[in-house]
């Protein structure tokens, strides 16, 4: 689960982590009234999207020449005309697709003079099991080009969550980024307080870029990207009702109210499965046979007939859908039920392009009669590689 910057400094804030004054708008006037809370005499205006890149993006109902959604303004005026220009308008940047994200909520923060940019961001190592602090000299960039261009230049600070984070952590932190004396300091302990944070709130990632020095020697976070394991946030209420379910898919919010593991693809084959690994590989074999998938979908282990019909329901949710591909093992999860559940879920949406099932594991016998005796056009596959030949035969005989 993502939250806007905003909410993140808020958050961050608390656990004392630097970041400069700032207030939420949700309305031109708004904005205009919270810069007054604001020292100034300089104010950042940002949109607030779940998106990356948001200063060198371009509005879509804009002249091309305009000013992506990050704007400083020096005057009450200057925000009102960087507001104007930013609500209620898309923003498409390189993290969001041509489609764009539309900007419904603006950050007013206090402007800073700046005078060095670093990078660094908290994650889960999964290769050695900790928690993995990744710094740069290289902030205010898009920290993808810098791993390519110069890797060298960043360095990860792994830390055993049993020990926590100690002071040779934050004296790594400071050597990596070259900072000395007092600034060195500073950066061990906002460190030492975003590992705090991550740990507190069961984060799956914080990513501060810049975290900048200012000219008269502090050292502040001026943007924020965290996201929460989803899997934690029964523990976290608190959390949960940041939630701006506007910023996300309409599609893979209705799969999580199912319990299912959702994501769309630009391909044409819808693909549901059972298992991450399994549901992987027949993607994989969908694109070797020369088609491609139209989303990633994965049941769980114990799916209902209702979870199925909400599964098909949300593939031909999406147009570009010419075809689907069931891909069962049954393990916890029985063919016989799945085969009821897909049979029902295909009466009651009334299919219209090909469906190829392939079922294997518990009860697949039961399963494959249930499909059988259905009087519906379920094209049944042996195995993988035989339901990709076929999903992909049905959907070009269907063309």
């Amino acid at each position: 689960m993502n939250i806007h910057e905003y909410q993140a400094k808020e958050l961050l804030a608390k656990f004392g982590v630097p970041v400069p004054a700032g207030f939420a708008a949700m309305s031109v006037e708004e904005a205009v009234e919270v810069s007054k809370k604001l020292p100034g005499p300089l104010y950042v205006v940002k949109a607030q999207i779940h998106a990356g890149g948001r200063g060198k993006g371009k509005f879509k109902e804009l002249p091309p020449e305009a000013k992506g959604g990050v704007r400083l303004a020096k005057t009450a005026e200057e925000v009102r005309a960087a507001a104007a220009d930013m609500l209620g308008n898309t923003l498409v940047t390189v993290q969001t697709g041509e489609h764009g994200k539309q900007v419904n909520r603006l950050y007013v923060t206090d402007g800073v003079d700046i005078a060095k940019e670093f990078y660094l961001a908290l994650l889960v190592n999964r290769a050695s099991g900790r928690i993995g602090m990744v710094v740069s000299t290289e902030g205010g960039m898009d920290i993808e080009t810098v791993a390519h261009d110069t890797p060298e230049k960043i360095h990860t600070i792994d830390i055993d969550p049993a020990t926590g984070f100690m002071p040779h952590h934050g004296r790594s932190v400071a050597d990596a980024l070259g900072l000395k004396g007092d600034l060195a300091k500073q950066a061990a302990n906002t460190a030492s307080k975003l590992y705090d944070a991550f740990l507190g709130t069961d984060a799956a990632q914080i990513e501060i870029n810049p975290l900048a020095v200012t000219e008269d020697g502090k050292l502040m976070v001026l943007d924020a990207k965290v996201g929460f394991d989803s899997n934690a946030m029964f523990r976290h209420k608190d959390l949960l009702a940041l939630r701006d379910e506007t910023e996300e898919d309409p599609a893979e919010l209705e799969a999580s109210k199912y319990d299912l593991a959702y994501i769309k693809l630009d391909g044409d084959i819808g693909c549901m499965v059972n298992g991450a690994g399994l549901a992987m590989a027949t993607m994989d074999i969908i694109k070797l046979n020369g088609m491609f998938p139209a989303n990633f979908l994965d049941v769980g282990g114990g799916a209902s007939k209702e979870k199925v019909t909400a599964a098909f329901k949300i593939i031909l949710a999406d147009p570009n859908v010419k075809g689907i591909l069931v891909n069962i093992f049954g393990g916890i999860m029985k063919c016989d039920i799945i085969a009821e559940g897909i049979v029902a879920a295909a009466k009651e949406v009334n299919l219209q392009v090909p469906l190829v099932v392939r079922l294997e594991g518990t009860n697949v016998a039961e399963g494959k009669a249930i499909l059988a005796n259905s009087g519906l056009a379920i094209v049944p596959a042996n195995d993988l590689g035989d339901a990709a030949r076929k999903i992909v035969a049905e959907v070009q005989k269907a063309a």
